[in-house]
């Protein structure tokens, strides 16, 4: 047995025995591919052989699939007072029917929402899937997000129940409270409340609601669920128009878990990750929740101030078998090593150094047959080992990024270093990832091949071969939750999933990310430009850029927006302060500045005539003078969330 789990003070060894009977599974009679509305179930897009044609089942019975056979094997790990605390499967599934027994208590119906607001936790899982249990719609909220959008998802998804992290998250809601006529209540599942109010209820309180619901009563319900019924909302995150609920269906979660960890090998009962990004953008909740789950993995959860210095320390204690990162995250650990590197001997810099130019020919080897190069096995003991153990990533068969476009010069660095940093790409319509690289199958700035089971069409193609990207397979979404007109623009009426990103196909079917066609700049010349390959060699070129938006829509030019590289606060908001790679890089150009504001109100000339170096260079390689940029900018402050610039999954998955 376990220690007692910090997610419910109350749980004893003596509880009822766990029923391990499991019903076929049912598909509700369904039409067509798609749906609007939260009671309406689909069509699946399942294929004659092959994974496509595997039968469907519901979350719960994938969950007790793996509780029959790893039961007493370890499933959430969460510190408590400095000590790991352990969650077995059979526990897990015991507090989730907890949950959705007190759920069913506190008046949730059938097909309404339940928003879970918070950072990563057992709670957060337990509630998620207690939820799902239930009939309800799991729904997770960002814990960015101001209370007016908090209100927008709650609403949206008819919330009967919210659950919170803790008091600063409870005044959000506590705000638009009297706006929400679904809510029944609200829970907060860490530390005390501050204040007694009608229907908030502590997680101590919460588990012990409904203990007076009949299992027979949610076994009923649990056996009413269908695979191609909806179970859970993911709600976008964009800088334009009001976020839109992606219905995902039971199906859709189980299968692609499925899927995706077959894809890469993973092994029943050996994965343990690190659960940090935020559990409310798909990635995360599949990568955590789903894929854990299926393959009876261990997820060990962060402190709260992982994203700003606590998750190198969680890392090193947990030692994960597999790793996501969004890009931001791994340009934070390459700057936070380079930082350290340059504080090294002359010696140590040189067989760094030696060891990286090893490491880059690595690259060659994970594409073909090649042997590994000369002096691998010297060059992994003096520095490779080392590197990845102060990492805490000594144990980790894979590492992965996506979300987010990554840079050339963070997929090398690393890869000096022997990380090869695999790219997945996907949206949460795709329910997570539509392809998928790992160590068999590897491009540097590709992002893999096609998830197993699913297809991709490029539609439309130009003369390069660069389409639409379109989507077809059992991960495709149900649609988005009262918006039938959203709806069919993201799917066609074959049921194919258009993404609105660019890109084309090598010789051997690796996916190339080459932009997005919202993106697309037309001058008035009548020139089509994709944007992101020219900031991206920009931010390549000149290290101390952060972010570079080129504009030039319907102009005679084209233009750059640029910010550099400065410290985040603690609510998310760029400062004024450079980061000690920014300080470092004007140092190494004979300025010395602390603040980006000094270097705009100076004009530094050393700095600037950096930039405008880089930016010869860049446009040195363009194809024509209309894709050359012309004027450029230094902004006073970085983009950020909260001042609108940028979306959710840019820092977050």
């Amino acid at each position: 047995m376990s220690p007692v789990c910090p997610c419910c003070p109350h749980h004893k060894g003596d509880e009822p025995a766990i029923p391990l009977t499991n019903g076929d599974v049912h598909l509700a009679q369904a039409q067509e591919l798609w749906s609007t509305a939260r009671d309406k179930p689909v069509k699946l897009r399942m294929e004659a052989s092959g994974l496509g044609s595997e039968p469907p089942m519901t979350i719960h019975q994938m969950f007790m699939s793996t509780v029959q056979k790893y039961g007493d094997y370890p499933a959430l790990r969460a510190k408590k007072d400095g000590i790991w605390v352990t969650l077995t499967y059979k526990e897990y599934y015991q507090h989730a029917r907890a949950a959705a027994k007190s759920f069913l208590k506190l008046g949730l119906e059938r097909f309404h929402g339940v928003g879970i607001l918070g950072f990563n936790s057992p709670e957060w899982f337990i509630a998620d899937v207690g939820c799902i249990l239930a009939g309800g719609l799991a729904t997770g909220i960002y814990t960015t997000n101001s209370p007016e959008a908090c209100h927008y998802v709650a609403h949206n998804c008819e919330a009967n129940v919210l659950v919170v992290e803790n008091n600063k998250q409870l005044i959000k809601i506590l705000q638009v409270r009297d706006q929400l006529p679904h809510l029944k209540a609200i829970v907060q599942y860490k530390g005390e409340l501050e204040q007694k109010l009608p229907n908030v209820y502590t997680w101590a309180e919460f588990m012990k609601f409904g203990a007076s619901v009949a299992d027979s009563e949610l076994d009923v319900l649990i056996d009413s669920q269908k695979a191609n019924e909806c179970c859970t909302l993911i709600y976008t995150s964009g800088t334009t128009g009001n976020p839109k609920g992606v219905m995902l269906s039971h199906d859709n979660i189980t299968w692609t878990a499925s899927a995706a960890g077959r894809m890469i090998n993973l092994k029943m009962a050996e994965e343990e990750l690190v659960s940090y990004l935020p559990l409310s953008h798909v990635a995360a909740q599949v990568q955590d929740m789903w894929i854990c789950m299926r393959f009876a993995g261990i997820t060990s959860f962060a402190e709260p101030d992982a994203l700003k210095g606590s998750l190198a320390n969680t890392l090193r204690d947990v030692r994960p078998t597999s790793f996501l990162g969004v890009p931001r995250v791994w340009e934070k650990m390459q700057e936070a090593m380079k930082a350290v590197g340059a504080k090294s001997s002359v010696t140590k810099k040189k067989i760094s150094d030696w060891a990286k130019g090893i490491g880059l020919q690595l690259i060659l080897f994970l594409y073909s047959d090649s042997s590994v190069p000369w002096g691998f096995t010297l060059a992994n003991a003096l520095v490779y080992k080392n590197v990845r153990k102060a990492l805490g990533l000594d144990r980790c068969r894979s590492c992965f990024t996506g979300a987010a476009p990554i840079t050339k010069d963070t997929l090398e660095y690393f890869m000096s270093l022997y990380i090869p940093i695999f790219e997945l790409y996907g949206m949460s319509e795709s329910t997570g990832p539509h392809t998928v690289s790992w160590a068999e199958g590897y491009r540097i700035m590709s992002c893999g091949k096609v998830l197993t089971g699913c297809k991709t069409k490029l539609d439309k193609p130009d003369n390069d071969g660069i389409g639409e990207i379109c989507f077809w397979g059992r991960h495709v979404f149900m649609g988005y939750l009262n918006m039938p007109e959203k709806t069919e623009e993201a799917l066609d009426t074959d049921g194919w999933l258009h993404s609105g990103d660019l890109g084309k196909h090598d010789e051997d079917d690796f996916l190339f990310i080459t932009g997005r066609i919202k993106e697309l700049i037309i001058t008035a010349g009548g020139e089509n430009v994709p944007p992101v390959p020219i900031e991206d060699a920009l931010k390549e070129e000149v290290s101390i850029i952060s972010n570079a938006m080129l504009v030039g829509d319907k102009k005679k030019f084209l233009s750059m927006l640029l910010t550099l590289k400065c410290n985040i606060d603690d609510n998310g908001d760029a400062t004024d302060e450079l980061t000690p790679l920014a300080v470092d890089y004007c140092q190494q150009h004979g300025v010395i500045a602390s603040k980006v504001s000094e270097i705009i109100n100076k004009k530094e000339p050393a700095i600037y005539k950096a930039i405008q170096e880089g930016i010869d260079r860049v446009n040195a390689k363009a194809t024509s003078n209309a894709q050359r940029v012309q004027k450029w900018t230094i902004l006073q402050r970085d983009f950020s969330i909260s001042s609108g610039e940028l979306g959710e999954c840019y820092f977050f998955i």
